[in-house]
């Protein structure tokens, strides 16, 4: 397909996230903390006289070539395509106007499969971009709300709504709290002088293929046997352990649930530590955190569980806390340190990793720090 120029390039850009607390609450309808990254997705969008639709992307051989009246999921090479595709499919299901095809061209520095989130940092952008093209306007919530339909009704991922919220509503040194059950986003400030380090174990986060969907069933399931007892319970975050007793014929369900309501508790408790400027109680925090996932939810495996007992003794060397960070079944873990922590201990964690894990892939660590929403950059 011949790709027409224009001088009515739009550019946008969408970051990633790091999910701070709050595992698998999303969807529970609990509260959940996250923090936009300073790596993105950029896209350069250039507007058509026709109605068809070509994208690229930095390191896929492939490109997608369609139009705008016709749209379905992609297999294979093209599989990518489904996040920007799945956009344009949610915005003509809303009614909003989209007259013209366009081409999208992607470039990233988000690495992907580390459980940072670049399937959502590439639906904002093109929301971003496309809404740009179009003169359509949308306030903050909308389009998170449209980017989470379009991974969950065409890419088909049960996600909640943190990675978008978080990529949307991201501001440089603070964290975004989202109350998944009211929709409710706001931001908290962070301490000055911290820092991020992810390590990467790059074993596969493919959250489509994982037990990420069985999880999500496991949860509605759990909740669908305490509203038995409790009606009026409408997300199962909000459910106290005492609710929990008719689970115990069921211990699989029983563990899920109570990580749900724990996790839930661990994020106000997380709020209120950092008003206080108390590091060393959101450490701890981000410690047990990890530990519920591990032995209540089982979505860790054990190499994310070597970093993080790697990193547990380094908490008089700058590591203030760390766990997992997204979905699970692999990705990373986040550390949360402070400037004492230098690339140097970042090294010797990763030698150390290497020593106990020689068969596993080569694994990485990436110094990251916080930074703004998705945007419309010109």
């Amino acid at each position: 397909m011949k790709v027409p120029a224009h001088s009515s390039a739009i550019q946008a850009a969408s970051p990633g996230r790091i999910e701070f607390i709050g595992n698998h609450t999303d969807y529970n309808g609990g509260q959940v903390l996250g923090v936009a990254l300073n790596l993105q997705v950029s896209v350069t969008g250039i507007p058509r006289s026709d109605n068809l639709l070509y994208f690229t992307s930095e390191g896929m051989e492939h490109a997608y070539e369609g139009t705008l009246t016709e749209i379905s999921p992609l297999k294979g090479e093209q599989a990518w395509a489904n996040y920007p595709l799945g956009v344009i499919h949610v915005l003509r299901e809303a009614g909003l106007p989209l007259l013209r095809g366009f081409n999208l061209a992607f470039s990233s520095d988000l690495p992907v499969g580390a459980g940072l989130s670049s399937s959502a940092a590439i639906e904002l952008a093109t929301l971003e971009a496309v809404c740009a093209i179009e003169g359509i306007t949308l306030n903050r919530k909308e389009k998170v709300l449209l980017a989470q339909r379009a991974e969950n009704t065409f890419v088909g991922v049960p996600c909640g709504i943190l990675d978008q919220a978080v990529s949307c509503f991201g501001k440089k040194d603070h964290l975004v709290r989202i109350d998944c059950a009211t929709l409710r986003f706001e931001t908290v400030p962070l301490p000055p002088g911290l820092h991020f380090w992810i390590f990467n174990t790059h074993l596969k986060h493919g959250l489509i293929d994982s037990l990420y969907s069985t999880r999500h069933a496991e949860c509605r399931q759990a909740l669908s046997m305490v509203q038995k007892r409790r009606p009026d319970l409408e997300h199962l975050a909000h459910a106290g352990l005492e609710d929990l007793s008719c689970l115990d014929p069921v211990p699989v369900l029983r563990k899920r649930a109570e990580h749900v309501i724990r996790e839930q508790g661990r994020v106000v408790a997380c709020v209120e530590a950092l008003e206080t400027g108390d590091l060393k109680r959101v450490g701890d925090l981000l410690f047990e955190s990890h530990e519920s996932s591990r032995k209540l939810f089982e979505n860790s495996i054990p190499e994310l569980d070597t970093f993080v007992g790697l990193l547990s003794p380094l908490r008089n060397r700058g590591v203030i806390g760390a766990r997992l960070s997204g979905g699970g079944f692999g990705g990373a873990v986040m550390a949360l340190v402070d400037e004492s922590f230098t690339e140097r201990e970042a090294q010797s964690v990763i030698a150390d990793y290497r020593r106990r894990h020689p068969q596993s892939p080569e694994p990485g660590c990436l110094h990251v720090l916080t930074g703004e929403g998705s945007r419309r950059i010109s």
